[in-house]
């Protein structure tokens, strides 16, 4: 029990009101249906692929967020199902999942990504790409997605200054487009930022979602 273990550890530090979502990537299903049991609905892949294998194999109610990078080419294979893209970062891949969301006649919750870390290698807009997209004729024209919030990955470092400050500044994103963009919205609501090594962190500065696979189920085994 020791992935249940590790989810009511979480659930008695994490604030009411942040959001969990599971990790799963690289976890076999045996691993995700521990944590299903001990309670855990909402769970995230970053491979469309596995992610797909996956949802055959395990319950129909679990609610599938997609976190990683997203090929405009693999949205297909996840717009009929998926309840939250978190890793919108341009134009191009919004204008295609609402391409695909219409041939569902569905709807699809989507993150703005920003890239808030110091490192090159990670994806995501800055606040002035972001705005650029949110006043583009072509969005204005998306009747199938749904902008939620927003979301970040911090730095990797020991630095819990920087961190904080990375999140910070995600936060204070998010309040700007708030105000200028969804000020009458109220499902732009969240603010997704924190992993196993820094959920405290952001928790602490406005976080209302984060992302847990270590934490929960330990160390990947690749």
């Amino acid at each position: 029990m020791r992935i249940a273990d590790n989810l009511l550890k979480l659930k008695r530090i994490v604030p009411k009101h942040v959001l969990i979502v599971a990790v799963s990537k690289m976890q076999p299903a045996a691993a995700l249906l521990e944590a299903y049991h001990a309670g855990q609905r909402v769970f995230g892949e970053n491979k469309v692929q596995e992610l797909v294998v996956k949802r055959s194999e395990l319950p129909s109610d679990i609610e599938w967020h997609f976190i990683g990078h997203l090929q405009t080419n693999k949205v297909k294979y996840l717009a009929s199902f998926i309840s939250l893209i978190h890793s919108i970062d341009g134009i191009n891949l919004l204008k295609e999942v609402n391409r695909e969301a219409m041939k569902h006649d569905r709807v699809i919750d989507c993150l703005l990504q920003f890239h808030i870390a110091s490192e090159e290698t990670k994806f995501g807009m800055d606040y002035e790409e972001a705005t650029e997209l949110l006043e583009s004729e072509l969005y204005r024209e998306m009747k199938n997605v749904r902008i939620t919030g927003v979301m970040g990955m911090s730095s990797f470092s020991d630095n819990a200054d920087l961190v904080r400050s990375e999140f910070k500044g995600l936060h204070d994103s998010f309040l700007l487009l708030k105000k200028r963009y969804f000020n009458t919205q109220e499902q732009f609501n969240i603010v997704s930022m924190g992993m196993s090594g820094d959920y405290m962190i952001a928790t602490e500065e406005g976080s209302n979602m984060i992302r847990i696979g270590t934490a929960i189920f330990g160390k990947r085994i690749y």
